[in-house]
């Protein structure tokens, strides 16, 4: 079955031409890169809490909170993707065990957001307590560590851990940038798309997420093993 795709992929690589077929890889990573990211910030898991936490904001702070908290979360993204593999291999961790890492905390994640009646990216009582009294939630607990916590960072190492050139990085750090527009749509309009999706229905999407999410953590998890046995997996 191998030899047969193989088969294919060499005749189609012949009947295309060589930059439709480098268009097609950068869209292909692009898009994976993608909806790996924006499957684990979920900010539609966290519309609820930013409506909460927003209630007695006028539409004008609302709004400058949505894009303070969006722009929060875009550096500290970037920053990860560029020097969070440096900063772990500082402290000793070999990129298998950064992986292997990072498949657990999002296999965390995703579990929650598989329950999301009892997990999910909720606050505890103490901390949505404190951030009500807070004049400003953009930073904390909006931006970190609901929209880009430990889960939205592994992923983002990961990331940086599999680019090849600076192509590579540039493609991901274009991901970063749609989903912080988007997540920034999202909370911007959160009051108009709560009463559309309503609790059910936000139920199900995070359901959705939580499975994309998983199979990323597994993922995560095999290529960080073959990395360190010197096993050959296709995938991440």
């Amino acid at each position: 079955m191998i030899s047969i795709f193989s088969t294919m992929f060499e005749l189609i690589s012949e009947a295309v031409p060589e930059h439709t077929i480098s268009i097609i890889g950068v869209a292909g990573l692009l898009f994976a890169s993608f909806t790996s990211l924006f499957s684990v910030v979920n900010p539609l898991a966290a519309m609820p809490l930013f409506l909460s936490l927003t209630d007695r904001f006028s539409e004008r702070e609302r709004i400058q909170t949505a894009k303070k908290a969006s722009l929060y979360m875009f550096g500290i993204l970037i920053t990860f993707l560029l020097i969070g593999t440096y900063i772990l291999s500082f402290f000793g961790i070999s990129l298998a065990g950064i992986r292997i890492a990072g498949g657990l905390i999002i296999m965390r994640a995703a579990y929650s957001m598989l329950n999301p009646e009892t997990g999910g990216k909720k606050l505890t009582d103490e901390d949505q307590a404190a951030a009500m009294e807070k004049e400003d939630i953009s930073f904390s607990p909006m931006a970190l560590p609901l929209l880009s916590g430990p889960g939205s960072i592994a992923v983002v190492i990961g990331f940086a851990t599999q680019a090849t050139g600076p192509t590579d990085y540039m493609i991901n750090a274009a991901s970063i940038v749609l989903v912080v527009i988007l997540t920034y749509g999202i909370l911007r309009l959160a009051p108009i798309s709560a009463r559309y999706i309503g609790p059910a229905g936000l139920n199900v999407m995070t359901r959705l997420m939580g499975f994309i999410a998983l199979a990323i953590s597994v993922q995560f998890i095999l290529s960080g093993i073959s990395r360190y046995f010197g096993i050959g997996i296709a995938g991440m």
